[in-house]
């Protein structure tokens, strides 16, 4: 759990701007959460079959049990939620690239998955965050179209 606990994610005050390093924080934390969810299941399927002891030679092709950590709490599942508002902002590419990295991809996969160097890969990440930053700022439009655009010239 305290592996968990390590990437806190600051909880913000209204008048305090967002950062680059806040929001990429609370998409880690969102990764994180999103992993700890319990699965998915089709509603009323069961087993009927008892459980039983396997012998010592059976148990030996048993399956693994599957490790889950403790369910995230409320306040957890709410901040992902947010946060996964927060990805509306972007373009698809660009969403794919924030989640990748918020999964701690290295940069080298990033690279290769959006057939582009890493550091590519990491400014255009960076652009990513800047117009989540700007979002939340208030600072630039939602559409993260226009952020690519060069500012006006001015006469």
């Amino acid at each position: 759990m305290d592996r968990l606990r390590c990437f806190d994610t600051p909880v913000k005050r209204p008048g305090v701007a967002w950062t680059v390093d806040d929001v990429s924080a609370r998409f880690y934390e969102a990764a994180i959460t999103a992993r700890r969810l319990p699965p998915v299941r089709v509603q009323g399927y069961f087993n009927c079959w008892p459980a039983f002891a396997r012998s010592e030679w059976e148990a030996y092709s048993a399956d693994e049990p599957v490790r889950r950590s403790f369910p995230p709490s409320p306040e957890e599942v709410d901040r992902m939620l947010e946060t996964m508002k927060w990805v509306l902002w972007l373009d698809v590419e660009q969403r794919h690239l924030v989640w990748m990295r918020a999964k701690r991809y290295e940069w080298h996969d990033i690279g290769r998955r959006f057939a582009c160097d890493r550091n590519t890969a990491a400014r255009r990440w960076q652009r990513a965050m800047a117009v989540v930053v700007g979002k939340l700022n208030g600072d630039i439009p939602t559409d993260s179209q226009n952020f690519d655009k060069p500012p006006p010239v001015r006469v």
